[in-house]
C-alpha cells in the first residue's frame, strides 16, 4: 500500500485552526469565556490583602478584560500602588475588573460567593461616599466589615463600555465613618 503525500484530513483540521489563530483570522475567545474568566479573577484576587499593582497586572492579563487597581495603604510591607484613575473619596484601595457583555446577575452571585468564601460576612452601613453610587445597571451595592478599622464596598453591575454594554465588579476599601 502506497503512502499518500498529502496530510490526512483528520490532521489538517487542527493545523488549519492553529494557522488561522496565529494569523488572527479567528478569535477562539468568546464573550462568555471572557466573562467567566473575569469573574473568577475578581473572586480569586480582589479580596486578597496581598494583591499589589504588579500582581494585578499579571493576574488580570486577559485580552478582553479591563482592570483598575490601587492600594495607597498596603496591608503588607510593599510599596503603595498609586492610583491611575480617580480615587473615590475615603478609599485607600480599589480592585475592579470589567468585561464586555451583560453578565451582571452572574457577576453579583460570584462576588457574594467570594465574600462568603473569604469569611467577609458582617454587613456594614453603606458610607456616604457610596450612597449615590448606584446607577442604572447596578445589581449589587453593599458594604461589609473587614475588621474593626476597615470596610469593603462591593459594587457590581453593567454600564456602557468601550464596545457596548460591559459588566463591572469593584471592591473598594475604606475606613468606616465615625
Amino acid at each position: 500500500m502506497e503512502r499518500s503525500p498529502h496530510m490526512p484530513l483528520a490532521a489538517a483540521g487542527p493545523v488549519l485552526a492553529m494557522a488561522l489563530l496565529a494569523a488572527g483570522a479567528v478569535d477562539a475567545r468568546s464573550p462568555g469565556s471572557d466573562a467567566t474568566g473575569g469573574m473568577t479573577l475578581f473572586a480569586d484576587n480582589c479580596f486578597s490583602p496581598f494583591l499589589t499593582a504588579a500582581k494585578a497586572k499579571r493576574a488580570f492579563n486577559l485580552a478582553n478584560l479591563r482592570h483598575d487597581f490601587y492600594d495607597l495603604d498596603p496591608f503588607s510591607d510593599v510599596a503603595p500602588s498609586p492610583a491611575t484613575s480617580d480615587v473615590t473619596p475615603g478609599t485607600d484601595r480599589r480592585c475592579e475588573v470589567a468585561f464586555d457583555g451583560d453578565y451582571g446577575a452572574r457577576a453579583a452571585e460570584r462576588a457574594v460567593t467570594a465574600l462568603a468564601q473569604e469569611g467577609i460576612l458582617t454587613e456594614a452601613a453603606l458610607p456616604e461616599t457610596h450612597e449615590g453610587a448606584a446607577m442604572d445597571g447596578t445589581i449589587l451595592l453593599a458594604a461589609r466589615q473587614l475588621n474593626p478599622k476597615r470596610i469593603a464596598v462591593v459594587h457590581v453591575g453593567t454600564r456602557p463600555g468601550p464596545d457596548g454594554i460591559e459588566t463591572f465588579m469593584t471592591v473598594e476599601r475604606l475606613r468606616p465613618q465615625q
